[in-house]
């Protein structure tokens, strides 16, 4: 932490975070972190005890959350939203205490911990910060994963260039607090905004003169499908970054069209690794390369599989999903073309259709390309012949009816993909469901 204090300290009045139109300056966030550390005394928040921090990107929390990284604590941040969702997932983390930062003042509540997880242990005997972060449970029950913070930090001590930037994922996913930490140890601005719908996005990349929006392909659907950015002036912006899940080819190239100006660039990372680097092939190419320091890369079987000094120490409420030597066995399904990956999708997302395998994102990006097609999702159904049977939820562009979609998806379905791709089922939606975390859920078979 303290090489972060001192890089504030070099420039205290640099603008830090813009929060719901509240700013706060670098030095006045050292005065926060030192306010902070002298409550957790006060409250008598021990160094090495679990603590749920529940709020979001506000000043308070920022200083919050560093301030018990300062004092080693293992830290569980949740979005008011996520705590209120998960339920008795939480007593699987064993939290000792809640702060409370989701207003304008902090509030400590001592909790009934249960016992401590083994994980936890090897945080403390290092004497070092320890993080808790939940995976989206998408595919059962959200897995708590546990980090040796310190490991993660160790990445920011280096120095990069500083864009003004907007944080659009959230407080307890690491895709934003990397953005978070990234941003501070930069001296960035950081906006947070209220909402994420394309409209706030745009209203406050203008306002702001954003100059890195990181996203995902289904928040970049939404906004192309949307066109809130013909409303606004987003010239300020140099790079759009995404990640989370799979690009649609489509999507991409209709990126390109309408922001040829901006820097397209894909990431990847998972709450187990952190975020390494990537480099793609071409800026319209989903062909990157990963690696970087501190990272092994492999595919086994179609598997990307992966070795990282950031490694999470693991799992409190799941089996290890380490090999014997150490990888991670991510569950992303990939090609390969030399040193070059291609991520094809979850191994949980694929539709086995009478023993062949389908790949969601594979059938999505050639109904993007129908002219009829706004938007869609594919997801498997139980059938009683087939194991499961190929769905599309779409979205029609406006001018089109449904006849002519099922008709154009078929004819397209028949010159790009195999009989059993095509989708067997389609259902036309005025929007495509969303996670918290802005994914496209895929209906559960």
């Amino acid at each position: 932490m303290q090489f972060l204090l001192d890089r504030f300290a070099s420039k205290p009045e640099a603008p830090a975070v813009v929060f719901r139109g509240a700013s706060v300056n670098y030095g006045e966030l050292s005065s926060a972190i030192a306010q902070q550390q002298q409550a957790l005394e006060a409250a008598g928040v021990q160094p090495g005890v679990p603590v749920i921090l529940r709020g979001d990107y506000s000043a308070l929390a920022v200083s919050m959350l560093l301030a018990l990284i300062e004092r080693c604590c293992i830290i569980i941040p949740l979005t008011p939203e996520a705590y209120d969702s998960l339920g008795a997932s939480i007593d699987d983390v064993a939290p000792e205490w809640l702060i409370d930062v989701s207003t304008t003042e902090a509030s400590f509540e001592r909790l009934a911990a249960g016992p401590l997880p083994e994980l936890y242990k090897i945080v403390i005997e290092r004497a070092a910060p320890g993080l808790v972060l939940f995976t989206s449970g998408s595919s059962g029950k959200p897995k708590a994963v546990v980090h040796d913070f310190s490991k993660l930090m160790e990445k920011f001590h280096a120095v990069r260039p500083a864009m003004i930037t907007l944080n659009f994922l959230l407080f307890d996913h690491w895709g934003g607090l990397n953005t978070l930490l990234h941003c501070l140890s930069n001296l960035c601005l950081i906006v947070v905004p209220a909402g994420r719908s394309p409209e706030q996005v745009c209203a406050l990349v203008a306002a702001h003169r954003i100059e890195l929006l990181p996203a995902t392909p289904s928040f970049l659907s939404m906004l192309l499908i949307s066109k809130a950015y013909q409303g606004h002036d987003l010239s300020s912006l140099k790079l759009i970054t995404y990640g989370a899940e799979p690009m649609p080819e489509t999507t991409l190239k209709n990126l390109r069209k309408v922001f040829p100006g901006i820097e397209l660039r894909q990431t990847y990372g998972m709450i187990e690794l952190g975020v390494l680097r990537a480099k793609s092939r071409s800026p319209d190419s989903l062909w990157v390369k990963l690696g970087g320091e501190g990272y092994n890369v492999r595919v086994i079987d179609g598997m990307l599989q992966i070795r990282a000094d950031s490694a999470m120490l693991g799992y409190i409420n799941a089996p290890s999903p380490f090999t014997e030597d150490g990888f991670l066995m991510t569950g992303d399904l990939v090609e390969t073309d030399g040193e070059w990956i291609r991520v094809l999708g979850r191994q949980s997302d694929i539709i086995n259709v009478g023993g062949q395998k389908v790949y969601p994102a594979e059938v999505e990006t050639v109904l993007l390309d129908c002219p009829e097609v706004a938007d869609a999702v594919v997801y498997g159904e139980p059938n009683p012949l087939l194991g499961k049977i190929v769905c599309a939820q779409v979205i029609l562009r406006e001018g089109f009816d449904e006849a002519e979609a099922r008709s154009g998806i078929r004819k397209l379905g028949k010159e790009r993909l195999q009989p059993f791709m095509i989708p067997a089922k389609i259902k036309f939606v005025s929007e495509i469901a969303q996670s918290h975390r802005l994914k496209r859920v895929r209906a559960k078979s």
